[in-house]
C-alpha cells in the first residue's frame, strides 16, 4: 500500500520518481506559482511538474530555490518536471528549447523531460534530442506526453531508449485500457494529467457514496483510485487547503469492490484534446 507523499516509483532506467506531484498548469507565473509551489514543498510534495507552454518556469525555479533555502532539502530531494513544447520540436530546436527551459528554472540537472504532444513528422526527432541530453546527464530520466500505442509504437521503431513516462488525460471516464496495457509491457510509467476532469465528477453519485464510506473526499477518492491503478498524479491547485486536501490520500485505500465501481465509469471520455487530433 502507498501510504506516504514521498513514496516513489523506480523507472526503468532506475530513477526513482514521486507517486505524488503537483501540477501548475494555468498558474501564473509570480507570485501565484511561486506560494502553489512553496506551499506544497513545505506540506511534503517533492515533485513538481511544469511544462515551457505553462509560461511560469520562472517562477517555479524561484520557488523552488527558495523552498530549499527555506527547509533545509537539498536539490536531490526534488522531483522537477518540464516538456518541450508543439512549436519547438525537432533536432536542435528542441536542444535550443531545453536551454530555454534550463535557463528559466535555474537549474542545471532537470529530473524529466518530455515531449509535450506527438506532432506529426517531429516527434521522431525531437525524442532524437532528449536521447542527447539524456546521454550528456542534463536530464535523469525523459518520456513523453499524450502519446497513444501507435504513437509509443512508431517512436520504438528508431528510439535507442525507450520513454521512462508517458502523461496522459486520466480519470475515471478515461481509463485508457489499451495504453495502460501496453505500457506496462513495455515498462512506461504513466502518469495522470487532469485527474479530477477538470472537476466534472466532484458531483457523481457513485464517487460521492465510495468518499462518504470513507470520510474522504470525491477528489481523494479519485487521487487514490489513480495511485491504486499504477498511475503516478499531479493534481493542479494553487490554494494552500485544496494543496493539503489533495494529498491527504496516503492514509486509506479503495477496496477492490470499490475499484471496480470506478473502473465502471469509464465512457473513453476527454476534457482535453485527443492526441491525434489537436491543433496547436
Amino acid at each position: 500500500m502507498l501510504n506516504n507523499l514521498q513514496a516513489t516509483t523506480t523507472l526503468h532506467n532506475g530513477v526513482k520518481m514521486p507517486w505524488f506531484g503537483l501540477g501548475v498548469y494555468k498558474a501564473q507565473d509570480g507570485n501565484e506559482v511561486i506560494q502553489a509551489v512553496k506551499t506544497a514543498i513545505k506540506h511534503g510534495y517533492r515533485s513538481i511538474d511544469t511544462a515551457a507552454a505553462y509560461n511560469n518556469e520562472e517562477g517555479v525555479g524561484q520557488a523552488v530555490r527558495e523552498a530549499l533555502e527555506e527547509s533545509g532539502l537539498s536539490r536531490d530531494d526534488l522531483f522537477i518536471t518540464s516538456k518541450v513544447w508543439n512549436s519547438d520540436q525537432g533536432y536542435e530546436s528542441t536542444l535550443a528549447a531545453f536551454e530555454s527551459t534550463m535557463t528559466k528554472l535555474g537549474l542545471e540537472q532537470l529530473d524529466l523531460y518530455l515531449v509535450h504532444w506527438p506532432v506529426k513528422e517531429k516527434y521522431k526527432d525531437t525524442w532524437r534530442a532528449l536521447e542527447k541530453l539524456y546521454k550528456d546527464g542534463r536530464v535523469r530520466a525523459i518520456g513523453v506526453s499524450n502519446f497513444q500505442v501507435h504513437h509509443l509504437q512508431d517512436l520504438l521503431q528508431d528510439a535507442q531508449i525507450k520513454p521512462m513516462v508517458n502523461q496522459v488525460e486520466y480519470h475515471p471516464r478515461l481509463a485508457q485500457l489499451e495504453l495502460r496495457d501496453f505500457c506496462k509491457g513495455q515498462e512506461i510509467q504513466l502518469e495522470a494529467w487532469s485527474p479530477l476532469m477538470q472537476g466534472k465528477l466532484l458531483d457523481n453519485a457513485t464517487l460521492q457514496e465510495i468518499a462518504d464510506n470513507h470520510g474522504k473526499s470525491v477528489a481523494q477518492v479519485i487521487l487514490r483510485w489513480d495511485l491504486q491503478n499504477g498511475f503516478v498524479t499531479i493534481p493542479k491547485s494553487t490554494t494552500e487547503h485544496r494543496i493539503i486536501e489533495n494529498a491527504d490520500v496516503f492514509n486509506f485505500e479503495l477496496s477492490s469492490d470499490d475499484m471496480e465501481k470506478i473502473n465502471g465509469l469509464n465512457e473513453n471520455l476527454r476534457v482535453g484534446s485527443d492526441p491525434d487530433n489537436f491543433n496547436f
